[in-house]
């Protein structure tokens, strides 16, 4: 567990150095010894925020301080923390402290400031996360795809599903798993999908996603969604991989599996460490 916090923090340190900066995800995740695509989803459990919004929320934290107390144009502050243009930079810093930069420059102005993240796991509890180890041949789904940023997923994805069943898409695509697979380590494809039959084609807007023959960890959930998956979701990133020693992360995608309105398991890949 030390070792998997260490990691994370690695990260975090690394974008402290290099907020003046551009930053890239794949640097960030390097750091933290996993891809892109799982360090952003681990990051967003543990931190309660993305990876963005935390570089954001440093660098406006950072730029009030320097216009609070130096006399450095609002456009040099600008250009210094990522901001293309003085209206961009206003615009995040007033959302951000309820003041414009220049207002920040007056003395007794009221700013806000968000901490530099330091991570620590702890053990709380017995809360117990129920899961299993599974072997699985290859096995191909079909549906619908859409690419998403991780930014907005959280938000998008939900609208997805339901302009799907609005639009009638459930009568051709049932949508049995919901499955996120690695784009670019920016933005990944989304599919509302079904198991693939061969002996069927495939229908208009719709393809097909290959995964390959390995080892998953399955974790079941029970309850109303989304709540009741997103509780084993956090288990997952925040309790049971910190402290699993047997496995780590392997291809660089998950899937939501659903059964009916209360019943599912998220699929998480995996490989066995050489001891």
């Amino acid at each position: 567990m030390n070792g998997w916090a260490e990691g994370i923090q690695n990260a975090v340190q690394y974008i402290e150095d290099n907020l003046t900066e551009e930053l890239d995800i794949a640097e960030i995740s390097a750091r933290a010894y996993v891809s892109p695509f799982h360090f952003q989803r681990i990051f967003s459990v543990l931190c309660g925020l993305t990876v963005g919004e935390y570089i954001r929320c440093r660098r406006l934290t950072l730029a009030a301080q320097e216009l609070s107390c130096s006399d450095a144009r609002v456009i040099d502050i600008a250009l210094k923390y990522g901001y293309e243009s003085h209206d961009s930079f206003t615009r995040a810093f007033t959302k951000f402290h309820g003041i414009s930069p220049s207002a920040a420059k007056e003395q007794g102005a009221r700013l806000k400031a968000f901490a530099p993240l330091r991570i620590k796991l702890t053990l709380e509890g017995g809360t117990m996360t129920e899961y299993r180890i599974v072997e699985k041949a290859a096995f191909t789904i079909m549906g619908k795809c859409r690419k998403f940023n991780t930014e907005t997923s959280y938000t998008e994805i939900p609208l997805f599903w339901q302009e799907h069943y609005q639009n009638g898409g459930g009568e051709i695509i049932k949508g049995v798993f919901g499955a996120c697979v690695d784009s670019d380590g920016k933005e990944f494809d989304y599919y509302i999908a079904d198991l693939y039959i061969p002996a069927f084609e495939i229908p208009e807007g719709c393809s097909t996603k290959t995964f390959e023959a390995g080892t998953w960890a399955v974790f079941p959930y029970v309850g109303e969604c989304p709540k009741a998956l997103q509780d084993v979701n956090t288990r997952i990133w925040s309790e049971w991989l910190p402290n699993c020693k047997e496995y780590r992360l392997a291809g660089n995608y998950n899937l939501e599996v659903y059964f009916d309105e209360q019943h599912g398991e998220i699929w998480v890949p995996v490989k066995k460490i050489d001891t």
